[in-house]
């Protein structure tokens, strides 16, 4: 016979595994008497678990809803694919400098057996990263606070600080969280210009529901709006720009978080997408390494050709007198 505190761990197990249990089956599956069983569900409800009694013969047990989470029962890569989703976020790629996911990784590694924790600390001495972006990063209370409302379909009143350090109080009705790799993005109707808006995360000052619950029946696609908006208003530079490839190559090929995308039949598409001037367009339209047309404006054509012009006189000339010699 396990011990008790072994023995209750494997109860919450079972318990979880399925919907109910009849009080026979957990006897049958921990190797105790029926009597042990009731003893045992006694203790759970004691340290705060929701445990129900569900009639019939012989009697049963069920977690009721909404009750304590029980503890977690993993097998070995599911506890390696927590414990590296959450060095990734601790890491900053998610929530940036936010302690939550570094003090959860500690304590996992704190309760991981021997052959676990020796994986992990193999990683740890082998893994490097590349240097990651330093913009701002929305924290996880913030997150919490705009998924509760949008899970609820709550207007909210949203205190927000814009690019230029502007703080102001708006009336919203949220609607989703966009997450483009780099930034989360509060996408939520703002009520007096009647208008759907996105609000960068790390942004939000603060946000607090009225409790109205709002209809949002005309609800936009909110990925796309995040990257419509990015793509319009992201850039100080814009260019419209025909491929030879379809309308889902091109997706492939420039993501929609780049540029927009309009289909011009089977195998062509137009792409607006954003820069900072027309030199560093060329650039980025040049590593895309297809054949590519330039529909406006010219200055980012002339940039192209001009970049184009430099490329074939490096390469045309002859090359210098040593590398003759040798």
């Amino acid at each position: 016979m396990i011990a008790t505190s072994a023995r209750l761990l494997r109860l919450v197990s079972l318990l979880s595994s399925r919907p109910t249990w009849s009080n026979a089956d957990l006897a049958r599956h921990l190797d105790v008497t029926d009597r042990t069983v009731r003893r045992d569900i006694d203790r759970l409800r004691e340290l705060g678990y929701g445990v129900e009694s569900v009639p019939g013969p012989g009697g049963g047990y069920r977690f009721g809803a909404g009750n304590r989470m029980p503890p977690l029962s993993l097998d070995d890569d599911e506890v390696f694919a927590v414990a590296m989703a959450l060095r990734e976020a601790a890491q900053g790629a998610a929530l940036g400098a936010d302690p939550a996911a570094l003090s959860a990784l500690l304590k996992l590694r704190q309760i991981l057996p021997v052959r676990m924790a020796r994986r992990l600390e193999s990683l740890d001495a082998t893994v490097e990263h590349t240097p990651r972006c330093e913009s701002p990063r929305a924290s996880a209370d913030v997150l919490l606070l705009l998924a509760s409302v949008c899970r609820a379909s709550e207007r909210a009143t949203l205190t927000y600080r814009d690019t230029h350090g502007i703080t102001t109080v708006r009336c919203v009705d949220p609607h989703r969280l966009v997450h483009t790799g780099v930034h989360w993005y509060f996408v939520a109707r703002d009520v007096e210009r009647s208008a759907w808006r996105t609000f960068r995360a790390d942004r939000v000052v603060d946000v607090e529901s009225t409790g109205e619950v709002v209809d949002l029946s005309d609800a936009p696609d909110a990925a796309q709006l995040v990257s419509d908006t990015i793509t319009r208003t992201g850039y100080p530079f814009f260019a419209r720009v025909r491929l030879p490839l379809s309308f889902d190559d091109a997706r492939r090929l420039v993501a929609p978080i780049v540029a927009t995308h309009e289909s011009e039949g089977p195998d062509r598409t137009i792409i607006t997408v954003g820069g900072s001037d027309p030199d560093q367009l060329a650039g980025y339209l040049l590593s895309l390494r297809t054949p590519l047309e330039v529909l406006s404006p010219d200055s980012v054509r002339e940039a192209l050709l001009a970049r184009i012009d430099t490329l074939h006189r490096a390469n045309d000339a002859p090359p210098p007198e040593t590398e003759r010699q040798t």
